[in-house]
């Protein structure tokens, strides 16, 4: 219990072990003490071509990001009815709203009357009607067109057949999928365990504390390797967060090709679970999630990071980073933890993370290494690169 800048005292939200799912809890119960784990070798590689390739890149395209729904943003960010926000993340100009319904929806963002975008920037709007900037036509959030400038200088013009071109959409576990080429959407890919995880951490009901895009000269999987190993977290991160994390394997679930990833943080022993049934669980662990094909969810004491990592050429990665708290800051020190937080994640990911990231791809393009050879604190990439691999 804290004091609140008005004299009132508030409660900070928490997770405690007993709030997850059962799944999530035995999973938890399986994380060995840091002395106790056991790192396995291993001697696999990739070739340099699947992070440089333009064959590799289009087959990604084809068979995985055209071929099945791919995340675009959070429920969390389209809290209320009435919300609406554009995205040009995969290159498609895109809006995302929630209808007076609370229902989500997707659409082409482009005006019915000669493609103009409906809205320009990036930011969340709290509006009943989006109008063209070009000609006026307007449209209800739902995406039905409801007005025409000079109706009467059209001959036959049916508004009913010219609402915005919607695109199948769906919420799972706090994410918003979208099938971007219009198709049927297969959601076969999705696990309905990772959702319910998903929801037990509160995703879909967060706060955007806050966010930010990032436009990254490197291949996707080269952005996403960081967040399925623990092997650079001690030498990477050594002067910022590698002193909060052991050289230890995690605890691994396999969804499809969804990998759930939980470990101990420095320290920790199972007994520690027991000690208190109402500490903040992510004290004691890290859970750290890729979910098909590029969301990346990764927990901390206080917030959750989400990123959407989008491919837009071979050495080209759009990345959506999302900080997400329980609740808003209701007091002076929880927005000092927040606003603390935000700039310490956004110059870990960015200074550290996504500059290795852009680092490595330079040595790649150059063609070294021919082959990456990965060891046994990495095996989660295999994993998942032999999951999506099959899709190939």
């Amino acid at each position: 219990m804290e004091a609140a800048a008005d004299g009132k005292s508030s409660e900070r939200k928490i997770t405690t072990l007993g709030m997850l799912n059962v799944d999530l809890q035995a999973a938890i119960r399986r994380i060995p003490a840091e002395a106790d784990a056991v790192i396995e070798p291993i001697g696999a590689t990739r070739t340099n071509a699947i992070f440089t390739g333009a064959e590799r890149f289009e087959a990604e395209q084809a068979r995985i990001f055209r071929r099945f729904p791919v995340p675009v943003t959070l429920s969390a960010l389209l809290l209320e009815p009435g919300m609406v926000v554009a995205h040009d993340g995969y290159g498609i100009p895109l809006l995302i709203s929630r209808t007076k319904s609370g229902e989500i929806k997707a659409f082409i963002n482009a005006c019915q009357h000669k493609g103009a975008k409906l809205i320009e920037d990036c930011e969340v709007h709290s509006q009943s009607r989006m109008t063209c900037p070009y000609h006026a036509w307007t449209y209800g959030i739902d995406g039905k067109l409801i007005g025409v400038a000079r109706n009467e200088a059209f001959v036959g013009l049916d508004k009913a057949q010219r609402g915005l071109a919607e695109l199948p959409a769906r919420e799972w576990g706090g994410v918003v999928y979208v099938q971007l080429d219009g198709r049927e959407p297969d959601w076969s890919q999705l696990s309905d365990q990772v959702a319910q995880d998903f929801d037990s951490l509160g995703i879909a009901k967060a706060h955007v504390y806050g966010r930010k895009s990032f436009d990254l000269k490197a291949n996707w999987k080269v952005v996403l390797e960081p967040f399925l190993e623990g092997y650079h977290v001690q030498r990477l991160h050594a002067q910022s967060i590698g002193n909060q994390f052991p050289d230890a394997p995690n605890i691994v679930t396999m969804f499809g090709a969804n990998v759930r990833q939980i470990s101990g943080r420095i320290g920790y022993v199972p007994s520690m679970l027991d000690e208190d049934a109402d500490a903040n669980i992510h004290k004691l662990v890290t859970h750290a999630y890729t979910t098909f094909p590029n969301c990346v969810v990764v927990t901390s004491q206080y917030y959750i990071s989400v990123m959407l990592l989008m491919p837009r050429a071979p050495d080209r990665t759009v990345v959506d980073y999302f900080m997400l708290t329980p609740e808003p800051a209701s007091t002076l020190k929880a927005e000092e933890v927040f606003e603390r937080s935000f700039r310490l994640i956004l110059d870990v990911f960015g200074n550290e993370d996504f500059r290795a990231a852009e680092i490595s791809q330079q040595g790649l393009n150059a063609g070294v290494p021919k082959e990456t050879v990965y060891c046994g604190l990495e095996t989660n990439i295999i994993r998942y690169y032999d999951a999506i691999e099959a899709l190939l």
